[in-house]
């Protein structure tokens, strides 16, 4: 039954999503496969319109003044468009998780008990200027058996359009239902707001964006929600490591691309190492653009760098700025970053195995590293093709979320007449 809160349009679309969902969750691997083939071909045949649309999206986005970082998310180049159907090229050969037993076991009565993985049936997604997200989340709902709705925002309205029409006409061609993967744009809003709003519709809910837009999503929404979170992302360096790798390290975890959630936010140093392992670290990362910011003692010895505030340190920047954080041990690198985490991902860069074990054990993360850069944090650098978005969250997922994240499960009992005493 439609709620009274629902636009006649909206529900129009998701009884299709439900009809399509019961569709997808009954093909065999090789349908979904060759859907998924059908949709990284027509991506490679269409550059120039999907690239046409993005234009007028990046057009519109430098017109109203949109920051450089969400600039970037939203730019479509012939380079990431290629990488964007070799993601879907990757779910291909990832294995199906549905129908994968999960635990089981024979009860003393001769029942038979196994748990299975199911798709949830509808998942929603809230996202804004990420194109790359339309086709990423469509991917891995097939591949998983759930039919999609997405709200891609109006900064990426052009390009999603596109973009969707694309999809919809190769799911066709491969025999499946252009409804299995739909877009709410054009409801604008409104329709964000009342896609939170269709429980009973919509049996997930997944926000990707600022802090602003999940939180709003996780406070408003009715319908279950899975939690992307914001990047406050840390490396800290003690006094044992290899400061040539930390130059390196810290360089590519927050230039490579900046505007990503898993982007160093803050460089932390123990005050031991500090005089020596600053001066090259941030020298490079200034002669990269950085906008850099630092404590007392961080100034004392960079001095040419802006004095950090707490709300310095609690931003997610999405950009070439940086905050540093100069500390007396490991200890008070752990304080800070549990005050500041936004528990998305945290590294430490030490030859010292028990701190490593420490860092490992104590903080609080989606992910937590060791000597490795925060841009691994990733669907596609961790094996799952592409991701459906990285949970902040504890329950059900955490981290880069693939195919397994985007089921559920049902208990199967296979009995021959027993009854209960």
């Amino acid at each position: 039954m439609a709620s009274s809160s629902l636009s006649a349009a909206l529900v129009t679309k998701l009884e299709a999503a439900q009809i399509a969902s019961r569709a997808l969750a009954t093909l065999t691997t090789a349908q979904k496969n060759h859907a998924l083939a059908a949709i990284a071909e027509v991506i490679d045949a269409n550059h120039s319109a999907i690239l046409a649309a993005n234009a007028l999206d990046i057009e519109a986005g430098e017109s109203s003044g949109m920051a450089e970082g969400l600039l970037d998310r939203l730019r479509f180049t012939p380079e990431r468009l290629t990488s964007l159907s070799n993601a879907v090229r990757d779910v291909i050969s990832l294995p199906d998780p549905v129908g994968v037993v999960v635990r089981g076991n024979d009860m003393p009565n001769g029942i038979h008990l196994s748990q299975v993985r199911v798709p949830f049936g509808v998942v929603g997604a809230i996202y804004e200027a990420r194109p790359n997200v339309t086709v990423d989340i469509a991917a891995l709902c097939i591949k998983s058996g759930n039919a999609s709705v997405l709200r891609g925002g109006s900064a990426a309205e052009n390009t999603n359009t596109v973009t969707v029409s694309l999809i919809q006409k190769a799911l066709v061609s491969a025999g499946l239902p252009a409804e299995a993967v739909q877009s709410i744009d054009e409801l604008g809003r409104e329709g964000a707001t009342q896609l939170m709003a269709a429980r009973g519709y919509v049996d997930v809910l997944i926000p990707r964006g600022s802090a602003n837009l999940i939180n709003t999503v996780v406070l408003e929404s009715k319908v279950p929600v899975i939690e992307t979170g914001a990047g406050v992302v840390h490396l800290v360096i003690d006094e044992s490591a290899d400061l040539a790798q930390a130059v390196e390290i810290a360089h590519n975890s927050k230039v490579q691309r900046p505007s990503v959630c898993n982007a160093l936010e803050t460089l932390i140093v123990v005050d031991s190492i500090a005089e020596e392992a600053l001066p090259p670290i941030l020298s490079r990362l200034a002669d990269a653009g950085v906008t850099l910011k630092g404590d007392a003692r961080t100034r004392e010895i960079f001095p040419t760098i802006g004095l950090a505030t707490d709300e310095d340190y609690a931003t997610e920047h999405m950009a070439l700025e940086m905050s540093v954080k100069v500390v007396s041990d490991l200890d008070e690198a752990i304080a800070h970053i549990r005050r500041f985490s936004t528990k998305h991902t945290e590294s430490i860069l030490t030859n010292n195995v028990a701190h490593a074990d420490k860092f490992l054990a104590e903080v609080d993360a989606a992910v937590v590293m060791v000597n490795a850069s925060t841009r691994f944090t990733d669907g596609g650098e961790f094996g799952f093709g592409a991701e459906v978005g990285i949970s902040t969250q504890k329950l059900h997922a955490r981290g880069p979320m693939g195919l397994p994240e985007l089921t559920s499960t049902k208990w199967l009992v296979r009995g021959s007449g027993q009854i209960r005493h």
